[in-house]
């Protein structure tokens, strides 16, 4: 019997870069198809291609034992063939069933649109698969989590039985996580295939029936979670061997370099998301913030670095009251920011990487001279950090908005390190990296702490809150529940905080007293 799908020999190339180098892959059905390789391997670049959003230069491509010519998306749905992208492809203001029927309309009396029929159809699926979606909800009022089951719809509603998952945990809490992996379960029961894109190895080993491995544009091997191990996945990400832990040395904290008092901070939609929270951070250390998302980590930051106003409260920095401050003048005070949503908050996408490298400083020598920028300068600083920060890219002057997810990411941390800085707020600052690039970006965090930097952390990845940090406070609806030391802190005592039950000193001291292991996957 023929595999569902066979890609064969794909090449592509862009100017300066060969992204795919006669790529090979077999999925068989029913079958969860795992694809892994370091940020620019070229595995989103192959999924465009069976996608129909890139032409290859080479190759073949079969679905279900028949050779297809997929030049577009629209020939990919005529195959089966659906993708959910890393950012979602959703309109904010429409219903879920308005976003699901998009481009598949169904219309009555000529040209009005039949909502009520798509959204009995949306119904019969999220019920088939246990989605749990509401057809009439507006995408901007559901969490993120639903959002991506939206976009899961959207493919099921036009009958794809190929389903590509690109980066799908990405940006979901542990709990999504496992009700996306409850829902891929109930898609291969159906008979759905699936390419499950990912940097996350332990995602892999549990969730995989097959996996290939992608480095520099080209398959390096294929294997299964039963015959490989987390750092054999890695090494052949890589090509060398990393070290899946963090090395670090016992912190030495000084002086409070942030104070926060009584500090209320309210969400867009009116609602207290930070409520009296006060809590400080000490130079050459690490703070970190655990919680699931949605509990105030977003609004927190914000007001840390000066994007959102305090409605009630103070905030120091070096002994300085910055809660009217605006960003500038915090960033001047020796404050960096790695925000949460790298395209939103951390780049201009059209800008070319030098330019965003240099986001906060331009205005400053050696980069200005009085009203000029100095482009040569410019260029210089975005060679050196694109080298230093080994950012995947043909040229320091392509555009931000061109480069993976993770290249992104290194833009921001690029800047945001290559200065003096007192405080350091990292907000998911690993988020859609490989492997390598998290080891990195984690030495760094570390590297800074010990150069006496605070570093206020806040990821939704409770592995790397626990191997990062010196000091754990864990934050629900709002409030800190409680300081915990990193040295003892287990994921049970975490865990309970993070649902918002405190538990007895007994209890805790129990539950502190256990070893942590922990490994980064």
């Amino acid at each position: 019997m023929a595999p569902v799908l066979e890609l064969r020999g794909i090449t592509k190339s862009f100017p300066g870069v060969l992204a795919n180098d006669h790529i090979d892959l077999m999925v068989e059905k029913g079958e969860i198809h795992a694809l892994l390789g370091e940020n620019g391997a070229g595995k989103t670049t192959l999924m465009n291609i069976l996608y129909g959003l890139y032409n290859p230069d080479e190759g073949e491509i079969f679905v279900n034992g028949q050779k297809l010519e997929i030049k577009s998306p629209v020939d990919a749905i005529k195959a089966g063939i659906g993708m959910v992208h890393q950012h979602f492809m959703l309109v904010p203001v429409f219903t879920v069933t308005e976003n699901v029927m998009l481009g598949e309309e169904y219309v009555k009396y000529g040209d009005v649109l039949d909502r009520k029929k798509a959204a009995d159809k949306i119904h019969e699926i999220s019920n088939t698969y246990k989605l749990e979606i509401d057809p009439d909800a507006y995408v901007s009022d559901i969490p993120v989590g639903m959002q991506q089951r939206v976009e899961i719809i959207k493919l099921l509603f036009r009958e794809a039985d190929i389903l590509i998952m690109d980066e799908p945990t990405a940006v979901l809490t542990p709990q999504e996580v496992e009700e996306l992996f409850k829902i891929i379960h109930t898609m291969i029961d159906q008979g759905k295939s699936i390419i499950f894109i990912t940097h996350k190895l332990g995602e892999v080993m549990e969730i995989a029936d097959q996996i290939t491995v992608i480095r520099g544009g080209k398959v390096v091997g294929s294997t299964t979670p039963h015959e490989s191990s987390l750092n054999d996945l890695a090494s052949m990400m890589v090509g060398r061997d990393v070290n899946l832990e963090v090395d670090k040395t016992e912190s030495k904290p000084g002086e409070v370099v942030l104070e926060v008092k009584d500090l209320k901070v309210l969400d867009p939609q009116g609602h207290v998301a930070i409520d009296n929270m006060s809590f400080n951070v000490h130079s050459g250390e690490v703070l970190g913030i655990a919680g699931v998302q949605g509990n105030g980590q977003t609004e927190l930051v914000r007001a840390l670095t000066g994007l959102l106003p305090a409605i009630d409260g103070e905030i120091y920095l070096l002994g300085k009251e910055i809660s009217k401050n605006s960003p500038r003048k915090i960033t001047e005070l020796g404050s960096a920011h790695i925000p949460e949503d790298r395209q939103k908050d951390g780049l201009v996408l059209a800008f070319p990487i030098t330019d965003n490298l240099v986001l906060n400083t331009y205005y400053l020598e050696p980069f200005s001279k009085s009203i000029w920028l100095d482009q040569k300068k410019i260029l210089q600083n975005g060679k050196e950090l694109v080298e230093n920060f080994d950012i995947r890219t043909p040229s320091p002057t392509t555009s931000a908005g061109s480069l993976s997810g993770g290249n992104q990411q290194k833009v921001i941390v690029a800047r945001e390190f290559s200065r003096p800085i007192k405080f350091l707020v990292a907000s998911q600052p690993t988020r859609g990296l490989d492997v390598g690039s998290i080891e990195y970006i984690h030495k760094r965090l570390i590297q800074k702490r010990d150069d006496g930097c605070a570093v206020l952390l806040v990821s939704t990845e409770l592995d790397e809150v626990m191997q990062l940090s010196d000091r754990i406070a864990v934050v629900y609806r709002g409030r800190i529940l409680d300081v915990l030391d990193a040295n003892t802190a287990t994921k049970e005592l975490i865990g309970l905080l993070m649902a918002g039950i405190i538990p007895t000193e007994e209890e805790k001291q129990k539950l502190g007293s256990k070893q942590k292991q922990i490994r980064l996957t």
